[in-house]
């Protein structure tokens, strides 16, 4: 399924987690900033995702995709998907609209770029929510396990390529994957969520689910990052 999402508000609170403000309370000048670029980002925006359900069989190399060129490789992802025979393979994305208007501000205004990054971050994950509960409602049978991010744990990150091309990402919502396996436009996600008709394990999720991973100052820290868990 492929769908044009409707963010009509961000969670700002989480943008100023991402921007290290903890439980302190930003100053009026950051409030004021934080709904200019909300206001912005809104109006650039184009949020889109697609995914698919595919049913899935353990094989000698791991996980097979049924109907795709996809392997999903490693142990990690062999527990995440513990008990399912299907998965979803889901793509989300802000647009490269908004990978434009983050290249724009680095050059003209470094602080209002940080604070559109965060939230451009927050709302591909708004995003990512939402489509998760389109396919709670469509597979309402089925018991759903978190967002398994590619490249988390020991799942190859070299696998985004394939991927894309069993969601036919690249026409259908304009994603791509670069030489190095990154995503492009940047503010993009790629992840995977197994389907069981038995109760499945909630575990704690790691940093790799997380956009912020490479620059949030929880990681590695005893406290970690609150929003991330289950």
């Amino acid at each position: 399924m492929k769908e044009s999402i409707r963010l009509g508000k961000l969670n700002k609170k989480e943008a100023l987690k991402y921007l290290g403000y903890g439980n302190n309370e930003p100053d009026e000048k950051i409030l004021k900033l934080l709904d200019k670029c909300e206001e912005e980002l809104l109006e650039t925006a184009r949020p889109q995702m697609v995914y698919r359900c595919f049913d899935i069989t353990e094989g000698e190399k791991g996980i097979e995709v049924e109907g795709t060129n996809l392997c999903l490789k490693g142990n990690s992802i062999r527990e995440h998907l513990e008990g399912c025979d299907k998965a979803v393979l889901l793509c989300a994305t802000v647009s490269a609209a908004v990978d434009k208007l983050l290249r724009k501000l680095e050059i003209e205004d470094m602080a209002s770029m940080v604070v559109m990054d965060s939230l451009s971050s927050v709302a591909v994950e708004q995003v990512c929510d939402k489509a998760e509960e389109m396919i709670a409602a469509e597979f309402s049978d089925y018991y759903q396990t978190w967002r398994f991010g590619i490249g988390y744990g020991d799942l190859p990150l070299t696998l985004q390529s394939d991927f894309l091309k069993a969601l036919d990402a690249e026409k259908r919502v304009g994603v791509f994957a670069t030489a190095s396996s990154l995503l492009t436009p940047r503010k993009s996600v790629t992840c995977i969520i197994g389907l069981s008709k038995t109760p499945v394990s909630k575990k704690r999720r790691g940093c790799q689910t997380c956009n912020m991973k490479d620059r949030c100052i929880y990681r590695g820290t005893d406290s970690g990052c609150s929003s991330r868990q289950d």
